[in-house]
């Protein structure tokens, strides 16, 4: 690779189905768990996706639907719990092995490797679903495949704020020109692109309505991308 130095993924919904088949039913497993009255259903959920982060995503439908909820003085406490219980019950979800990558997306890393491209994840999900989601599904130290993991909240503004892939690109002490996003969502389109990044975007099951203006390339998956495809897509971006 003359140009392409590093791939930035982003997690939910690009390296997989999470949203679908993680985090919405742990979302709603954890409202059982502290006795919410809530139920998240998947149409509600994908309006729900555009608040970026779960704790943030919490504390919007409280504000929506739950005012009572909203003045007590624990609120933010009750939120962290909440989230935890969330987090908890995705991660029993991912070792159990009911989420699997999208098709390609092992490959690509695989081949990312062995070309000695570096890799990284710029996401707003919790590091430890992070990590988790790649033990499970690629291999017991895939984790530490990935040279820089910016997650959680590593940074106040998510996404669709550019604050994560900054930090990531400072962290590889790379320039955007030399790197390559990969997400599935608007936000992280818009993220992406005001950090400088070209990408490219894979929509899921909740984003495949969405617009992606600005995005350098817009694929069904990743089963047919090669890094070749993938370097010549920067080179052409960095002609215009």
């Amino acid at each position: 690779m003359k140009t392409l130095k590093a791939l930035i993924f982003d997690v939910d919904g690009t390296l997989a189905e999470t949203e679908r088949d993680g985090h919405l039913p742990a979302f709603n497993a954890a409202f059982v768990d502290h006795a919410l009255p809530w139920v998240w259903d998947a149409e509600l959920y994908e309006r729900l996706l555009n608040i970026t982060g779960g704790k943030e995503r919490i504390r919007h439908y409280a504000e929506m639907l739950a005012s009572d909820l909203l003045a007590r003085a624990d609120f933010d406490q009750r939120v962290r719990a909440v989230h935890q219980s969330k987090t908890a019950h995705y991660i029993s979800r991912v070792e159990r092995g009911q989420i699997a990558l999208r098709p390609g997306i092992a490959e690509l890393i695989r081949a990312a490797r062995q070309a000695g491209i570096r890799l990284a994840i710029a996401t707003t999900t919790a590091p430890e679903n992070v990590t988790a989601l790649l033990a499970a599904s690629l291999a017991p130290d895939a984790p530490s495949w990935f040279e820089v993991i910016g997650a959680g909240d590593r940074v106040a503004a998510k996404k669709p704020a550019p604050d994560i892939y900054r930090w990531v690109l400072e962290q590889l002490r790379l320039p955007a020109a030399a790197c390559l996003a990969i997400e599935d969502s608007e936000n992280g389109l818009q993220a992406a692109l005001a950090a400088g990044l070209a990408c490219v975007i894979t929509p899921g099951e909740f984003t495949c309505r969405q617009t992606f203006a600005g995005a350098h390339r817009v694929v069904s998956d990743l089963a047919t991308t090669s890094l070749d495809d993938l370097d010549e897509l920067l080179r052409q971006t960095l002609k215009k």
